[in-house]
């Protein structure tokens, strides 16, 4: 079973960075194509980023674009997400999500805070 765990998240005034972390475990990493998505308390879970399982291909919501970089690393299990010129309105729950070549099955980790204030 695939397991995801985030880390990274916290607290910063806007204009700051963070970069989030998520490291995959339960099968083959490379296999897989890695998301970031984000909540905030009563609105539906949106997306934020994707990366391919080769990391050829990236992409990003319209809100989060030129401000936000997805990245991965094969050899460390891991997919990261750098986040620049935090707005307050980027304040959520981020979660790593993980899907398989041809499936529409989503794993997904437990989140992490993020708190941009202005």
């Amino acid at each position: 079973q695939v397991q995801l765990v985030e880390s990274g998240g916290g607290s910063v005034q806007a204009g700051g960075s963070l970069r989030l972390s998520c490291v995959f475990s339960g099968r083959i990493f490379d296999s897989y194509g890695m998301g970031w998505y984000r909540q905030v308390e009563g609105k539906e879970r949106e997306f934020v980023a994707r990366i391919t399982a080769t990391g050829s291909g990236r992409f990003y919501a319209e809100s989060v674009k030129g401000r936000f970089t997805i990245s991965r690393d094969n050899s460390k299990n891991s997919v990261y997400l750098q986040m620049n010129s935090l707005k307050p309105e980027d304040t959520a729950i981020y979660y790593c999500a993980a899907r398989s070549a041809g499936s529409d099955n989503y794993f997904w980790g437990q989140g992490t805070q993020v708190t941009v204030s202005s």
